[in-house]
């Protein structure tokens, strides 16, 4: 019986076309981001939260702003409470003015770069109710959100220019304490809009990602080997298989890792006459190599940036 293996490490994608480094051009300008994001706490129940999250949402849409969870860039807001009312009718109403501030930063660094605020009032028969009221007056078409967008790109192109050095500086310093994820993140945080920043950093990301990716290797490929020389059997090859196939093709362990499967083949076969036939997928050519690399870089950033916000956003609204 013929068993066969293959493991994909990496599939060819689809590369964004690099945008120019002009602030005035709307489809490049575009390509930034920006992740509404919320705080809970005793002044508003989740009903209220949702409601103020929505909006956000409907704001960047309309700007074509709109990102996943995980962004670097956020918006967020905050509202005060202007006057406070009951109103008697048939039976007691709570009437609010309200002041919504929205305000768009980095969510990592702690920078705020724009913010705009509204007042709106809401009537309702909980306070709940009376803030959801008044938030549902907040257009996201106004004017006012366009303008904050617009001055919130423009800074961020801005401090990516002005600082973009310091973070190539930061994260090789960072790779020389072998905190390769965090230095990654800082370098493919930059958004392609910065061309000329972006194109520096990911030169720079280059020989990092390289060092990750051997002591990455050297480290799967001596678990493997473990496995491999405890069991020699099939169990253990397939073991063994599943960890060689996590070696990037392009670490320097990659063709120990090839030889080490042709010698667990081997042995298989002698074992119980059966092909164990598991291969490592190269890419085709440089370009689907250059295009995985480039993918698997961002993806080790976002990673780090994914495990880390909930730290770095919290009272980011206090703060701003």
């Amino acid at each position: 019986m013929k068993k066969s293996i293959i493991i994909a490490l990496f599939a060819a994608l689809t590369l964004p076309m690099f945008a120019q480094n002009e602030e005035g051009k709307m489809d490049d300008a575009q390509r930034i981001a920006i992740t509404p994001y919320t705080e809970y706490s005793s002044s508003f129940n989740a009903q209220v939260s949702k409601q103020l999250k929505n909006k956000m949402n409907q704001i960047l849409t309309k700007q074509g702003l709109a990102g996943e969870p995980g962004q670097r860039f956020i918006m967020v807001a905050s509202i005060n409470t202007l006057t406070e009312d009951i109103v008697v009718t048939t039976k007691e109403m709570y009437q609010y003015e309200l002041e919504v501030n929205f305000i768009i930063g980095d969510g990592i660094d702690g920078i705020k770069y724009a913010m705009a605020s509204q007042t709106v009032k809401g009537l309702g028969e909980t306070k709940a109710d009376a803030y959801i009221q008044a938030l549902k007056k907040i257009k996201p078409n106004d004017p006012a959100w366009q303008q904050l967008v617009n001055d919130a790109k423009k800074k961020i192109i801005e401090y990516y220019n002005s600082k973009c050095d310091f973070i190539i500086s930061e994260a090789q310093a960072l790779a020389k304490q072998q905190k390769y994820d965090e230095a990654l993140f800082k370098l493919m945080s930059v958004p392609d809009v910065c061309k000329a920043c972006y194109d520096k950093c990911l030169a720079a990301a280059e020989p990092i990602f390289q060092s990750l990716i051997d002591n990455e290797g050297a480290r799967l490929l001596a678990e493997a080997k473990a496995i491999w020389a405890a069991g020699q059997d099939v169990a253990a090859a397939n073991e063994a298989g599943a960890i060689l196939a996590q070696i990037n093709p392009q670490s320097k362990a990659y063709p120990q890792a090839n030889a080490l499967v042709a010698e667990i083949g081997k042995r298989v076969k002698e074992l119980d006459k059966r092909e164990w036939d598991f291969t490592l997928m190269v890419h085709k050519d440089n370009v689907d190599l250059k295009k995985a690399q480039i993918k698997a870089m961002r993806d080790v950033g976002v990673a780090f940036g994914n495990h880390q916000q909930p730290t770095y956003h919290n009272n980011l609204i206090s703060r701003w």
